[in-house]
């Protein structure tokens, strides 16, 4: 028999140790203690705003009397059972609810109020306007990508009379500014189901639909 290596012993008895440790238990794997995926940090979205036009549900805890449904008036305020003529426009509910609890400190100890918006229209500088030959001219209160044909589904389409590819969007980026005119070929869009023309809304934005001479 050949002699062996000096080096080869010690790795020969290494392997044998690991065989005998494998028959000895199952084989174990080992499992990341964390999830390997990123956590994206959660994204707050911003409260409402109210508007004129809206309407409000108010609630006081455990004083059913004082709870009222009431429209935001077109000067923005409001009144209720207790407190007249309050500000909503432009606050959020949380905001108006603050200030609805300190009117009514003067009356009633330790006021817990709700406001909760039941029909929304927003601030102007919110909305989406439709004007001209609409079914329904409307505003509306924009939504994160609201395009030129959700407007139009709320607005109930094109009158018989209407210019459709004379349409216009009618865009200022402040208010008061100089307006950008951006047509739009809302018959195409509507009639012939060219996407193309279905541009994405601004806040802000009016949509003007003028008449056609027959």
């Amino acid at each position: 028999m050949h002699g062996r290596s000096p080096h080869l012993v010690p790795s020969l008895v290494a392997l044998a140790a690991l065989l005998a440790l494998g028959a000895c238990g199952p084989s174990r794997v080992a499992v990341p203690t964390t999830d390997p995926r990123p956590v994206l940090p959660a994204m707050d979205a911003p409260e409402y705003v109210i508007g004129a036009g809206d309407t409000l549900s108010i609630v006081v805890y455990r004083l059913p009397e004082l709870n009222a449904t009431v429209p935001v008036r077109p000067d923005g305020r409001i009144s209720t059972p207790l407190v007249q003529d309050l500000v909503a426009a432009g606050r959020t509910p949380s905001e108006l609810a603050t200030a609805i609890e300190g009117e009514l400190r003067k009356f009633v100890r330790e006021p817990f109020v709700t406001v909760l918006v039941t029909s929304f229209v927003g601030p102007p500088a919110r909305q989406i306007r439709v004007i001209g030959e609409a079914a329904r001219p409307v505003a509306l209160p924009y939504r994160e990508g609201m395009s030129v044909l959700d407007v139009m589904i709320q607005a109930g389409g094109l009158t018989r009379y209407a210019a459709g590819n004379s349409a216009e969007i009618i865009r200022r980026e402040t208010v008061g500014g100089p307006a950008e005119v951006i047509p739009v070929r809302l018959s195409d869009l509507l009639r012939d189901g060219d996407i193309s023309q279905d541009l994405p809304m601004r806040p802000g934005d009016t949509l003007v639909i003028p008449q056609g001479w027959f």
